[in-house]
Order: structure tokens, then sequence, then C-alpha cells
């Protein structure tokens, strides 16, 4: 017998082709429009998931426990958020890229507010997005932007960490 949140996922799926489907039937530009960048954000992840999964596999291998506890830990000080600002704007590909990255630092010992941190900034500062907006919006804008965005995420991951540390949040291990 197959369970209620499985069905419900089928149905989902299923009714997401049939409206692909039926859109290039009746010529439905948006539908087409949707395929298409499914198609184009499908063939991006696969092309990009892979490398970031060895990578992210090294990372588990290498790094031991001990080294992310000592710089983001709870022990570590506000250095370990500028720890997670470089991490964050070192990591490539989409955004979906940083979550396994973030569990593997959760499980290696790192602060939630230093999690959410490297999250923040993986969206907001990674290097080939800076360059292209540096080049297209300008230098200046570029630094403003970081001086205004970097606190921030800093503050509200500090912000959301903080209360839910208090409510004794945990990740729930995944199937």
């Amino acid at each position: 017998m197959m369970n209620k949140n499985k069905l419900v996922k089928i149905i989902i799926i299923s009714s997401f082709i049939i409206f692909i489907v039926v859109s290039y039937v009746l010529n439905f530009e948006q539908g087409i429009d949707i395929g298409k960048n499914f198609y184009e954000f499908s063939l991006n992840l696969i092309l990009v998931l892979p490398c970031a999964f060895i990578l992210i596999g090294l990372f588990e291998a290498w790094v031991k426990r001990e080294t992310v506890e000592k710089h983001l830990g709870k022990d570590s000080g506000f250095i370990s958020y500028l720890w997670a600002v470089i991490l964050g704007g070192c990591t490539f590909g989409p955004l979906i890229v940083a979550l396994p990255i973030a569990y593997s630092l959760y499980k290696k010992g790192a602060k939630l507010t230093v999690i959410f941190t490297y999250l923040g900034a993986a969206a907001i500062c990674r290097i080939p997005m800076t360059i292209f907006e540096a080049s297209y919006l300008g230098v200046k804008f570029t630094i403003i932007r970081y001086v205004v965005s970097i606190p921030l995420v800093i503050l509200t991951s500090i912000m959301l960490g903080s209360y839910l540390e208090k409510k004794k949040f945990k990740i729930m291990k995944g199937k």
C-alpha cells in the first residue's frame, strides 16, 4: 500500500509533466517557457552536482571535526563569522550546493549561527556573482552592497541561531 506522502508527490510530479506536455500541444507560451526553464535548470544541476558532491565528500574525509569545532564551533569567537563569509564566497554553482555543505558543517560541530551566516554569504557573496555584479553595476555599488549586506547577514544569523538554540533546535537526520 502506498503511503499518503508518496501519493501526493506522484500527483504533483504527474500534474507538472501533464501541464508541460499540454502546453506544447496547445502552444501555450508560458507553459513552454516553464518547461524550457525546468530543462535548463535540471541540466545545470546534473552538470554541477556531481562535482559538488565529490568536493563535499573530500571535505567530509579530509577536514577533521576538531578543525571545524575550533574555527566554527561553540568556543570560536567572532572570527568564525568571517570564516563563514569567506567559505560562502568560495561556494560555486547554484545555492542548492551550499545546503549539503551546511549540513556537513553542522555534523562536524559548527555553531548554528555560523551555519546560517555561511548560507547567507553563499547567497550574496559568491566570487563569480561578485565579479559579474562589479562589471555591470560598478565596484562602488558592489562594495556598498557588501558593507550593508554582510553585517545584516551576520546579525540575522545570530538572532535566528540564538532563538533556535534556546528552543533546543536539532537538525533531523535524512532518510
